[in-house]
């Protein structure tokens, strides 16, 4: 375990099943964004690093693919044991290293034990077809094989739920990981492979190394990596899946969102209020399924506006470790004078702060990268903050006419991450799960988020690639299928 002291430490990688010093002439410092304390520091970790991370992985793999799919997930059993057992130390260092409230860090990893728990059904999963005299005397057959060395690429905003999108599918089917975890989060990657460790695992079947872009480059340029998960913005992951993609990895790369919600007329304004609310604010709005755009049909725009508004100015904002805390700072300063920039520019456009837009005093010392909520009314639908995925806590509001608008708006976006109506009609409701081109769809429900025997189904620029994590579609990626057509004659057996 992570012991903190007077002068931060310096995160060690996890390579081969040792834990070694890098020897990277650069660090970063994680710091806690509520309160700005440095927490620990983080390695730029070289290629030639990162190198030794996939040559371990390539060393365990022989062995770990001939492991039966039974065994295999013994390791997986246990370690959803033990991130059972210290669900609590681990939901706080997501909420001291990110940000978040604690009761958004353990729904965080709810959601990561959850796909632990389903990748534990990889001997099912794993099954191929077999089909009998497909001429007279042959049989064919499909079967599932492991790829080798898969890499994971994760992000900031949840430490622990996403790298187990792909990590207990990758090793269940038999693959070796190297993954490298966001240097602006690290500590949460380093108590999971405490856990992995004390699981048992083979030395080598996981390995963790940390670093920035260069680091992340080395794996989408290694021979020896197969196929690579990532999650980012839209420019990043578009970036990452054409490097790999074009060395001929298995690429799945999660990007950024625009996420739409449509409230009608008939909608329970309260529900509705509280539902929008938790998705707009939630995380401090850097989420990739966060509410960042409403569409107000006719006579719902003026009271969904005002109810809005004041859940914003009454939301308690401040250190997530509170347990009063409603909303936790932006991930940086940096972030937050972004966030800061693009309601202004959403102010140029001709859209009126209806709530928040500045800083506040908040709950504890104001160290933190805090913005208040924020409600832009009026904002222009072909305006750029309509168009521009904010990651921060800010929701604009376009009065639109008909459902019919609203879905028009939506389609003629460029992402397709998620979209969500409020309604008390059936028809609305299937004429919008029908026509509405995004890949998570809610139906009164502000965060349609897939338990983890679905996948997570972003559309257009909001993913690239074809199969997407957890559920069947993480077994398929991480396998590679084969067929075998078999003929026995009795003629040849009878020579042996």
């Amino acid at each position: 375990m992570l012991l903190m002291s007077s002068a931060p430490a310096l995160l060690p990688n996890w390579i081969g099943g040792d834990w070694t010093v890098s020897q990277a002439s650069e660090v970063a410092d994680i710091a806690n964004p509520a309160t700005g304390e440095v927490l620990a520091r983080a390695p730029m970790s070289s290629a030639e690093e990162v190198a030794q991370a996939v040559a371990a992985a390539s060393a365990a793999f022989p062995a770990w693919r001939r492991t039966p799919p039974g065994d295999r997930i013994q390791f997986l059993f246990r370690l959803k044991a033990l991130l059972e057992r210290d669900f609590d130390d681990l939901a706080a260092t997501v909420t001291r290293e990110c940000g978040k409230t604690l009761a958004e860090s353990k729904g965080e990893l709810r959601r990561a034990i959850e796909n632990v728990e389903t990748a534990c059904g990889i001997p099912s999963m794993l099954q191929g077809v077999v089909s009998e005299d497909i001429a007279p005397g042959i049989d064919e057959l499909m079967i599932r094989q492991p790829l080798g060395v898969c890499a994971i690429i994760s992000p900031f905003n949840f430490p622990g739920m996403i790298p187990m999108w792909f990590l207990p599918y990758a090793i269940a089917c038999g693959n070796t990981v190297v993954v490298k975890p966001s240097e602006k989060v690290p500590l949460t990657m380093r108590r999971i492979a405490e856990l992995l460790e004390q699981t048992g695992l083979p030395k080598g079947v996981v390995n963790v190394v940390n670093g920035g872009q260069a680091a992340s480059e080395a794996l989408l340029d290694h021979p020896e990596v197969r196929a690579v998960s990532f999650v980012g913005s839209t420019a990043v992951a578009k970036a990452v899946y054409q490097r790999g993609a074009k060395a001929g990895k298995r690429m799945q790369c999660q990007g950024g969102a625009k996420n739409p919600v449509v409230v009608l007329p008939d909608a329970d304004i309260e529900s509705t209020v509280k539902v929008v609310s938790d998705s707009a604010f939630g995380c401090a709005g850097q989420r990739c399924l966060a509410a960042s755009l409403a569409f107000a049909v006719g006579d719902a725009s003026a009271p969904f506006v005002e109810a809005m508004s004041e859940a914003a100015e009454t939301r308690n904002v401040g250190d997530g470790l509170d347990a009063e805390t409603e909303m936790g700072p932006l991930i940086t300063h940096a972030s937050r004078e972004r966030v800061e920039s693009l309601i202004a520019k959403g102010v140029e456009e001709g859209a009126r702060i209806a709530a928040g837009g500045a800083r506040t005093p908040v709950r504890g010392p104001d160290q933190g990268s805090f913005l208040r909520p924020t409600i832009l009314e009026g904002l222009p639908a072909d305006g750029q903050i309509a168009k521009t995925e904010l990651f921060g806590p800010v929701l604009g509001v376009v009065s639109v006419a008909t459902v019919d608008d609203a879905i028009t708006l939506i389609n003629n976006g460029a992402y397709g991450n998620m979209a969500c109506l409020f309604t008390s009609s059936g028809e609305s409701a299937r004429k919008f799960r029908y026509e509405a081109q995004a890949g998570n769809i809610g139906i009164n429900v502000g965060v349609a988020a897939p338990m983890a025997y679905f996948p997570f189904s972003g559309w257009k620029e909001s993913f690239f690639g074809d199969l997407h994590a957890q559920g069947a579609h993480g077994v398929e990626f991480f396998t590679q299928t084969k067929v075998v057509v078999e003929r026995w004659p009795k003629t040849w057996s009878r020579k042996f």
